[in-house]
Order: structure tokens, then C-alpha cells, then sequence
């Protein structure tokens, strides 16, 4: 058992609290480290020292910022893999996951080293006479990032690598469940030349989220969960004052024209709706069909290729597809879904109910499910259901096929398999969903573009990463400016227009 601490200050700090949260190794079901959990009394130090040290780093110049994110990205190649097994034994993603979760913040690390263009105001000589106009971005001061369970590598890096470009402090609170890798990223950066007291780990729960949204000192927060907590966390927010940039659940479908390379469709499908157990925000959890038969014949290749795969502990190989989800709560949630969906009048093709891994029967395994004959009203199509579950939804028309992406009240991903370009470019332009793939299942964008979804998905009107990135973690300041030449004669009392 291992007592895990807050990082502050540059230091790791035991918490004060006395309250705990346990940690688990999800293949087993044993608890493997206790989590504290910030009281206010805890997160209002944090946040005095990145106060204390903010400024002196957002009068750093960009360049000598990004140095710093330049030797953070040869840290973090270095240690790729022991970043990684400490995410996969906490989480229970598989090894070639959990690297691929390191890499995907490492890249937006790499985007940050180009902070000096990014960060660019804008001038105009000579607006009037004598007079020139220019902009600035400042950082804002000290801002806070909320990270969920599923990604407690990549999420973190979106956040805290911008803000700290941008000459801001930086304050995480990842989740309780996974912890450890946020401390490690915390303790790579000032390695890699960040001064003490600029990244800060505080462990916590709403406790600790409340104290980060009634200071007054903090002013930004980013968030990414489900959609009720988006919802409070970005309301209360905005109430204090602060920027908030807040991306909640998702329900993402993938359409199967006619078409469509029907291996191609099967094998997007396998990758994206059951890749990490389902537990991304980016899975694929609806499939649409168009027509009958073409659902007929995309079933025909799923139940196979669903039927063969390989579901493990990370220590089992890489070739092991996914691992056990993250608790027992989220197992038992997922297979009431699946119940409900059963209930419901819902097809169960492929039954994962009864999954057992020997020698791992208190670990959090899920078998993979596929049902088809999935109808809207059905709560495995309202609800995201986070787990290798894989809802079939029978559309008789492409328009019919859209309208069920557009209809649903989350709006993260969407995407289509077709060989017609022009039912693709009519999907991607009509379609109100944020993040949208043409054969491409999971379309995150790579780190120089933002990453955001629309409807009940974000809340807040600036994405993650990419230049959006720069935008919220800056403020802009605009200067008028006059350098008056020669002798001027008494004052002006009225406002002139610009010559």
C-alpha cells in the first residue's frame, strides 16, 4: 500500500486532510495506493505560491519558455515507458495505449515550443498622426485544469502545456483514480527547467474543485468529464468570474453508407468502439447502417471479429486489445446499460455478460457486447455508456442516418464511411458535431488544430489546443500610442476622427 501525496511547491507534500481515496489495479480489484484529498485550507497554499511565482515566469521571454517545453518533450521520450506502465497499472489500459495517451500531450508539448509565434500581438503604424495601435497577449496569472480518469497523461499536457507557455501558473487536479503520472509530469517539468511552485498537483475531489472555483486568485479553469459536472463546473464558474472552457460527455455515431468497404467499416468500428475498454470520449459507441442489408452485411463482419478479441491485464502481451475498466462502480454501471438495453427490446448479438478471465476474477472485466436493432428511446443509446459496448442503429435512409447524429444532445465526434465524396462533404458540412471523420473513426485532430465538440458536449466558446489554446490562457491588451514631434499649441476638446 502507498500513500501518494500532493506535489507543491516543488515538492511532494502529504495531505492534511485525513480523507483518502483509494486507488486500484483495476486487473486485480486490489487497492493498491491511498489518494489524499485537498481540503480548501490545502489548495489555498497552492495557490498562494503559484501566485508568488507567476510573475517572474510571465516576464520570462516566450523563447526561453519554450526551451523549457523543448527539454520537457527528451524527458518525456525518455521515460515513455515508465509513464506508461504506471498509467496502464492504474488505469488498466493496455501498454501500447498507454503510450500512445503520453504521446498524444507530448505532441501538444511540442506544439507549445512554437509559443514565440503563437504569442504575436499585432501593430499598426502610423493609425493617425503620430500615432501607432498595438496588441499584446499576457497571461492571465494563475489557472487550474480538472482532469478525468481516462486519459491522466494526455489531458493534463493539453492543459498545463499551453498555460505555462503562455507565462501562466499552472494548478492540476487530476482525477483520484489514476494519480500518479500527473505527479510524474509535475516532477518532469521542473526537471526539464520549470521554476518551483508553476505546476502544481493537488489530489481532491468536489472539495478540492469548489476551493479551485471560489478562489479569486485563479483565473481560468479547464475541465473535460461528464456532462453534468461540465454543466456545474462551468456555471459556477463563469458566476466568480473566471474563464471556463469545460467539454462534457459524448454519444458518437459512425454512419456505414452503402457503399463503404464493408472490411474497412468492421475493422474502424472494432478499433473505435472498443479500443481502451470504450472508456474515450472519442469512441465510437453508435454504428448506423444505411439499409438494411447494409446493416445485415456490417454484423455479418462484426460479430467475428468482436468474437476474437483479446481482453486482458496490460502485463498480458501487447497484443492484447483492451483491459478492465477503471472500478467496480463503472463495471456495474455498464452492465446495468446493458441490461436495460436487453429490457428494452434491444438485439443482443454478441454477449460479453458472462466474460471471466482466469486468474483475474476480482479484476474490473468487461466482455464486448453488440447489439443490434437499437432504437433512439433506449437508454444505451441515450446515455454514454463509457464500456465495450457497441450500440447497431438501423437507418433507412442517409438522411434518416444524419438526422439521428444531429437529433442526439451530445455533439463531440461523428463520423462516415463511404466511397462517395459527395454524400462525405454534404455530411461533414451539414452535421452539428464538433469533430467529424471521413473514414477515419476517431477524428482527433492533431495538436496545431483544436480539439472541441458542440450541443451538451462543450460548454465555453474556445477549444482545446491548437491556437484556441493561446487565445484562453491570454489576454489581450490593446495600445494606443502617440509620440507627438514638434511644438503643439493648447489642448484638444473634442474626440477627431483618425486621419
Amino acid at each position: 500500500m502507498q500513500d501518494l501525496t500532493h506535489y507543491i511547491d516543488g515538492a511532494h507534500v502529504q495531505g492534511t486532510s485525513g480523507r483518502f481515496s483509494d486507488v486500484f489495479n483495476p486487473a486485480t480489484g486490489e487497492v493498491q495506493a491511498r489518494c489524499p484529498l485537498a481540503n480548501a485550507d490545502e489548495m489555498a497554499r497552492a495557490v498562494s505560491v503559484a501566485q508568488a511565482a507567476q510573475p517572474a515566469w510571465g516576464a520570462t521571454n516566450p523563447q526561453r519558455r519554450a526551451r523549457v517545453m523543448m527539454e520537457f518533450v527528451r524527458l518525456l521520450n525518455r521515460d515513455m515507458d515508465k509513464l506508461a506502465e504506471t498509467l496502464s497499472r492504474e488505469h488498466g489500459k493496455t501498454f501500447p495505449d498507454a503510450k500512445g495517451d503520453v504521446q498524444r500531450g507530448l505532441e501538444v508539448v511540442e506544439y507549445c515550443v512554437g509559443a514565440p509565434q503563437m504569442l504575436k500581438g499585432e501593430f499598426t503604424d502610423g493609425a493617425g498622426p503620430g500615432i501607432d495601435i498595438y496588441s499584446m497577449r499576457q497571461p492571465l496569472g494563475v489557472s487550474a485544469g480538472i482532469t478525468p480518469f481516462n486519459f491522466p497523461a494526455m489531458i493534463p499536457m493539453w492543459m498545463f502545456a499551453p498555460a505555462l507557455a503562455c507565462g501562466n501558473a499552472f494548478i492540476l487536479k487530476p482525477s483520484e483514480r489514476d494519480p500518479s503520472v500527473p505527479l510524474m509530469l509535475a516532477e518532469l517539468m521542473e526537471e526539464a527547467g520549470l521554476p518551483k511552485g508553476l505546476l502544481q498537483v493537488v489530489n481532491g475531489d468536489k472539495e478540492a474543485v469548489d476551493a479551485i472555483l471560489y478562489n479569486d486568485v485563479i483565473q481560468s479553469v479547464g475541465f473535460v468529464g461528464s456532462t453534468p459536472i461540465a454543466e456545474y463546473i462551468y456555471g459556477t464558474g463563469c458566476a466568480q468570474g473566471k474563464r471556463v472552457q469545460c467539454f462534457g460527455g459524448a454519444k458518437n455515431h459512425m454512419i456505414v453508407m452503402p457503399d463503404a468497404d464493408m472490411d474497412q467499416a468492421a475493422d474502424a468500428l472494432i478499433g473505435a468502439g472498443y479500443g481502451a475498454a470504450g472508456e474515450r470520449c472519442m469512441a465510437v459507441s453508435v454504428a448506423v447502417p444505411v439499409g438494411d442489408e447494409t446493416a445485415d452485411r456490417l454484423i455479418e463482419k462484426l460479430v467475428p471479429r468482436i468474437e476474437k478479441l483479446k481482453v486482458g491485464p496490460y502485463t498480458a502481451g501487447d497484443d492484447v486489445d483492451y483491459g478492465p475498466v477503471v472500478t467496480a462502480e463503472a463495471k456495474k454501471k455498464i452492465e446495468g446499460l446493458v441490461q436495460s438495453g436487453i429490457d428494452q427490446g434491444a438485439e443482443l448479438v454478441v454477449d460479453g455478460r458472462d466474460f471471466k478471465l482466469q486468474g483475474y476474477e476480482d479484476g474490473f472485466f468487461v466482455g464486448p457486447h453488440l447489439f443490434d436493432r437499437v432504437t433512439p428511446e433506449m437508454d444505451i443509446y441515450q446515455q454514454e455508456i463509457f464500456g465495450p459496448v457497441l450500440s447497431t442503429v438501423r437507418a433507412g435512409s442517409y438522411e434518416e442516418a444524419l438526422k439521428l447524429a444531429m437529433d442526439h444532445e451530445m455533439g463531440n465526434g461523428t463520423a462516415i464511411f463511404t466511397r462517395d465524396g459527395d454524400a462525405a462533404r454534404n455530411f461533414a458540412h451539414r452535421v452539428n458535431v464538433g469533430m467529424v471523420g471521413i473514414n477515419v473513426p476517431i477524428p482527433v485532430p492533431l495538436a496545431y488544430h483544436t480539439f472541441g465538440g458542440w450541443k451538451k458536449s462543450v460548454f465555453g466558446d474556445l477549444n482545446q489546443h491548437g491556437p484556441d489554446a493561446f487565445k484562453f490562457y491570454t489576454r489581450t491588451k490593446t495600445v494606443t500610442a502617440r509620440w507627438p514631434s514638434g511644438i503643439k499649441e493648447g489642448g484638444e476638446f473634442n474626440f477627431k476622427a483618425m486621419e
